[in-house]
C-alpha cells in the first residue's frame, strides 16, 4: 500500500483481491473488514467487488447459500388452547356473557330461567 500526494492510499490489484476475497467468507462483515484494512467505508469494498466482477474476477453472484438452522424439538408439541369466540346476548336489561365453547342446551335453559324472572 502507498500513499498518494493526496493522502490517499493507493492499493495494488492483489490487495484488493484479498480484502474482497476476506469480505466474501462466511460470517464476515464488510464494515469490520474496512475498519482492519484501514479502507474508507465499506462501500469501497462493494466498489472493488463490483468491479473484479465486470472483469469476471468475481462470480456473479458472491451471496453465500442460504443456510438454515436445525430444527429442534425438546418436548412433544402440546394440543394449543385456542381462545373461545366471546358470545353477548342482551334480554331487555339483561346481559348474558360467555363464550361459544358453552353447551346449547346449557345456554337455552340459561336463557329460559332469566326470561322467566323477567
Amino acid at each position: 500500500m502507498l500513499e498518494g500526494p493526496s493522502g490517499r492510499r493507493v492499493r495494488s490489484e492483489a490487495e484488493r483481491a484479498r480484502i474482497v476475497a476476506e469480505s466474501l467468507l462466511p460470517g464476515a462483515h464488510v464494515s469490520e473488514v474496512a475498519r482492519k484494512h484501514h479502507v474508507a467505508t465499506r462501500w469501497q469494498i462493494y466498489d472493488w467487488r463490483r468491479r473484479f466482477r465486470q472483469r469476471g474476477m468475481l462470480a456473479p453472484c458472491e451471496a453465500p447459500q442460504s443456510t438454515f438452522a436445525p430444527l429442534v424439538v425438546e418436548s412433544a408439541l402440546e394440543e394449543r388452547h385456542v381462545p373461545a369466540i366471546k358470545l353477548e346476548i342482551a334480554i331487555g336489561d339483561v346481559v348474558l356473557r360467555t363464550d361459544t365453547a358453552i353447551d346449547g342446551e346449557q345456554l337455552s335453559r340459561v336463557i329460559r330461567a332469566v326470561r322467566a324472572s323477567r
